[in-house]
């Protein structure tokens, strides 16, 4: 008895003061605050960090696709007969290394200096066909690109540049192999103005000189200092603002690169991202919960303002710089950027864009799934576990006086081919970090684990005292004595007269 009432003590005091600890660590969050604290002084770009070396050289594998739009009745659009007919070709995929280079310590070490060059490799597996091989018929952007760059330089000279244009057999569309498009080919048009121009490029492709070039020197905040600044872009080719946009706010270059977000996540935030393909920042909002290899992850999303015409978005406004000749929803005029070449950017197929875009062609057709953008991000490290950014180049055809190629023309933005740059988190990598958030969520949870311990503890120490309770002998019994009967059989005789004792309850 004694022994169990000392358990029975022991347990409901110690438990109670487990429960008692356990809620005072609760509400104080102190676990909580050291586990957030260390991540916080952990996630840094600074040399020995844990996050600084896969910075440096990303382990996953990135994969950049390429899908092409062939026009398959260019005779019949240029007579202004019907739509352009399209069908999509790829994907052409290639595996992209991107590892920084020249890495420095700058500011007295608060920020991070680097050159991210990217070098492409050709993988067949994950390909629909030979690009060496493949041919697409597409927009004959030199060409549309010198008809853009004389507007209103008159009517003889256009017509002069348009009958020497004719003359080499240069037209609106051109055919070429998915590599010649790609990585460039000599161009007739601008091999001739070569010659009178010296400083023309008589070479063109998409992806001209880019195969192991990179886009210039970034700086980065390494977080040190507050950790909401990780990753984030102080200047880019030694510049804090762009000069391309009409307002500052268009200028501003906010957020990281897509690389490297802040730890501690929530989904009211709203992320900023500079991309140099745009010539400008962009933010994506929260859209769902996923998880990807285990790891709980935030999938952030650009959302329809982004892209949305400044009329719809006065934050916009600064992106158009002929105010007469602003486009509506879902495109960007980025020519100002890409040497006065009518480019326009969009999402895939138009995808969030006006709907006129993509009906005025045929073979368009948006699919949220398979041309959104969007960041899957572990919400407490801020690690990028998967990304598909998607992104489409279109060519603005239009009439241009003196050029009669053109005269059916009506406004058109063509799309050329749609890019997919993906990444997902490598097995080795995912596993180090659930191992991570297994810790992190240990320690956040240990006054919880505290909490359970005591209830359970005040739980035994109940059921002991109901037990000891239970077994413990009544005090209410007594001994009362009675006579036997004076009628006893021969034996009792013979054994003489005596008294039985009986136990006889008082009540």
């Amino acid at each position: 008895m004694r022994k169990g009432s000392c358990c029975m003590f022991s347990s409901g005091v110690i438990g109670a003061l487990l429960l008692v600890s356990g809620i005072t660590l609760f509400v104080s969050g102190v676990f909580q605050t050291l586990i957030h604290n260390k991540l916080k002084r952990e996630i840094t770009l600074t040399e020995g960090s844990k996050v600084f070396a896969t910075w440096k050289n990303p382990p996953p594998p990135v994969f950049m696709q390429f899908f092409f739009f062939n026009v398959t009745n260019p005779d019949a659009f240029l007579k202004g007969e019907a739509k352009a007919r399209l069908t999509e070709m790829g994907p052409y995929t290639y595996r992209e290394y991107r590892p920084k280079h020249n890495v420095s310590f700058v500011e007295n070490g608060t920020m991070v200096a680097a050159y991210t060059p990217k070098y492409f490799v050709f993988v067949r597996e994950k390909s629909v066909g030979d690009p060496s091989v493949d041919l697409v018929t597409t927009v004959n952007i030199p060409a549309v690109a010198v008809m853009n760059r004389l507007k209103g330089a008159g009517f003889w000279v256009s017509s002069g540049v348009s009958m020497y244009m004719g003359s080499i057999g240069t037209t609106m569309f051109m055919t070429h192999t998915v590599d010649e498009l790609l990585w460039g080919f000599k161009d007739p048009l601008l091999t001739r103005l070569r010659a009178i121009k010296p400083d023309t490029d008589e070479y063109f492709g998409l992806m001209l000189h880019k195969n192991g070039s990179d886009d210039g020197e970034f700086v980065y905040h390494t977080g040190e200092q507050n950790y909401l600044d990780f990753g984030r872009i102080f200047t880019w080719k030694g510049e804090k603002m762009l000069s391309f946009w009409k307002t500052n706010q268009s200028n501003m270059i906010n957020g990281s690169d897509g690389s490297a977000f802040h730890s501690f996540l929530t989904k009211e935030e709203r992320l900023n991202v500079f991309t140099p393909d745009l010539c400008r920042s962009i933010h994506m909002r929260f859209e769902k919960e996923v998880e990807v290899k285990g790891i709980p992850a935030y999938r952030f999303t650009p959302p329809r303002d982004v892209l949305a015409s400044g009329k719809n978005n006065p934050e916009n406004q600064g992106f158009c710089l002929t105010p007469k000749k602003c486009l509506d929803d879902g495109v960007l005029d980025v020519s100002v950027c890409r040497k006065g070449a009518p480019v326009v950017v969009s999402f895939p197929h138009f995808h969030l864009g006006d709907e006129k875009y993509a009906n005025a062609i045929e073979g368009i057709s948006p699919v949220h799934e398979r041309h959104q953008t969007f960041l899957d991000l572990n919400p407490t490290m801020g690690v990028p576990v998967r990304a598909m950014k998607r992104a489409q180049i279109n060519i603005h055809l239009d009439r241009v006086t003196g050029f009669p190629m053109t005269k059916s023309l009506n406004s058109t933005i063509f799309p050329i081919v749609f890019l997919n740059e993906s990444v997902v988190i490598d097995d080795a990598s995912a596993a180090r970090i659930q191992k991570l958030l297994l810790v992190v969520t240990l320690v956040s949870h240990f006054p919880l684990i505290i909490i359970a311990l005591g209830v359970i503890l005040l739980l035994v120490s109940i059921i002991l005292a109901i037990r000891f309770y239970q077994n413990k002998p009544s005090a209410k019994k007594d001994t009362s004595y009675a006579p036997v009967s004076g009628k006893v059989d021969d034996q009792d005789e013979k054994n003489g007269t005596f008294i039985g004792m009986t136990s006889v309850d008082k009540s």
